[in-house]
């Protein structure tokens, strides 16, 4: 049975993408900790980061990179944290998130009933800092 993340990536549910290629994708969470929280997911269905073959573990890391980066513009948080827990998904996901209090790295306080206008908004912002630096993997 396809995870969620799979039936996201291949357009069976919907998502608020900022980033495909080949190997992974980039979208929005629905539950995010703070503006912009940004989720890539391998194309491959691998549940442990640790399992992933170490081509589609760098290009992840890269990728996550160059989003941090268009973050760290679009947003002006302290810093970009990187999360990697995959409890709540079996299939491996790197969590962005562009934070302006420590607090917000907790996912107690995630936002579970978020607008669309704000994912919207932030998507719209990421996607616009992730062009301005190049990035032709850019979706809307």
């Amino acid at each position: 049975m396809p995870t969620l993340f799979t039936r996201i990536l291949t357009g069976e549910l919907p998502a608020r993408f900022v980033w495909r290629d080949d190997t992974c994708a980039a979208f929005l969470t629905i539950n995010p900790l703070a503006p912009g929280h940004v989720l890539v997911v391998p194309i491959v269905e691998i549940d442990h980061w640790i399992d992933l073959p170490p081509d589609v573990a760098a290009h992840l890391w890269r990728v996550s990179q160059s989003i941090g980066q268009a973050q760290q513009q679009a947003f002006s948080p302290v810093k970009v944290a990187v999360l990697v827990v995959g409890e709540e998904v079996p299939h491996c996901h790197i969590h962005l998130v562009p934070y302006h209090e420590l607090s917000q790295i907790d996912f107690a306080n995630a936002d579970r009933a978020p607008s669309s206008d704000s994912l919207d908004e932030a998507a719209d912002t990421l996607r616009v800092s992730l062009r301005s630096a190049g990035h032709a993997e850019v979706t809307d």
